[in-house]
């Protein structure tokens, strides 16, 4: 995502790292929102061995979803290296939020694994996820966090402290692999990795290639309370909170009252009501 200005900075210095270890490479820079998504899925990617996403967790978005635009016997192996803003998806990878080199290491081992993928319908729209799917209480936090993106990866921090302040809840209909929920919630996520907007880890028993999802629900509380368990969210230790549910699954289909707006991989696309389904295996990621 070399039109960000971190990024544009940075990848002399990246491509530098690739060439020392003997990788050729091509460098597509980005113009606009979305378009990683038409670049990687128009390229002709039969004599590539890989398509890396240099950016944070929205290029990570697009590269996915152009992706799975080519087809499936097209798809070469993902690889990250973190210069966004939120980088949460590399630190399910055991990379430093900002740890390009890392990043570059990891591409030069050349090793790669299946890993999951979710992917969401809406009434109009089809599209993928890597990391997390929220809404409620997450797309408040992440909509803020992007009018504060100069604070970098502290930006969804300072978000989620914000709308503690504004704090309230939303009406949930949603069926998790036949169970039926009903109610009122402050806070969706179902997430394919542990990490949230770079430093939350949400779903700490999330693993990137179980076949399942993981949900977790936060059913409405004080701000008082709030307040207590949200520094616990950092070392995964809300869980043993009791407004905090959590589940694991292949199928999720959320209805709301009202149309709620969707937050996958930091990004804003799609509105309830949504299905959400594990494509086990899905992709190859460098890692």
């Amino acid at each position: 995502h070399a039109a960000a200005g971190r990024s544009r900075a940075l990848w002399p210095h990246i491509g530098a790292a690739l060439t020392e270890h003997g990788i050729r490479f091509e460098m597509l820079e980005t113009g606009h929102p979305g378009h990683a998504i038409d670049l990687v899925a128009e390229a002709d990617l039969e004599d590539f061995d890989g398509v890396v996403a240099a950016g944070g967790d929205g290029t990570l978005f697009e590269v996915v979803n152009g992706l799975f635009r080519q087809p499936g016997d097209r798809r070469p192996p993902l690889g990250v290296v973190p210069v966004g803003t939120g980088n949460a998806f590399a630190r399910d990878l055991d990379l430093a939020p900002s740890d390009w080199r890392a990043g570059v290491d990891i591409l030069a081992r050349g090793r790669s694994r299946p890993v999951d993928v979710g992917r969401v319908r809406t009434a109009d729209d089809e599209f993928h996820f890597i990391n997390i799917i929220g809404m409620g209480f997450a797309v408040d936090a992440g909509l803020t966090a992007r009018r504060l993106k100069f604070f970098g990866n502290a930006a969804y921090t300072l978000g989620t402290l914000w709308q503690v302040l504004k704090l309230h809840s939303y009406p949930l209909d949603v069926e998790i692999d036949g169970r039926r929920i009903t109610g009122e919630n402050v806070f969706m996520e179902v997430s394919n990795s542990r990490y949230t907007g770079t430093t939350f880890l949400i779903a700490p028993r999330a693993e990137l290639d179980d076949g399942l999802l993981d949900v977790t629900l936060l059913k409405p509380l004080s701000r008082s309370r709030l307040l207590r368990l949200f520094p616990t969210v950092f070392k995964g230790r809300h869980l043993r909170f009791e407004e905090v549910e959590t589940f694991r699954a292949s199928r999720i289909d959320i209805r709301a009252p009202e149309h709620m707006q969707l937050a996958p991989d930091g990004e804003f696309r799609g509105v309830t009501p949504a299905g959400i389904r594990c494509l086990p295996g899905a992709l190859r990621l460098f890692r």
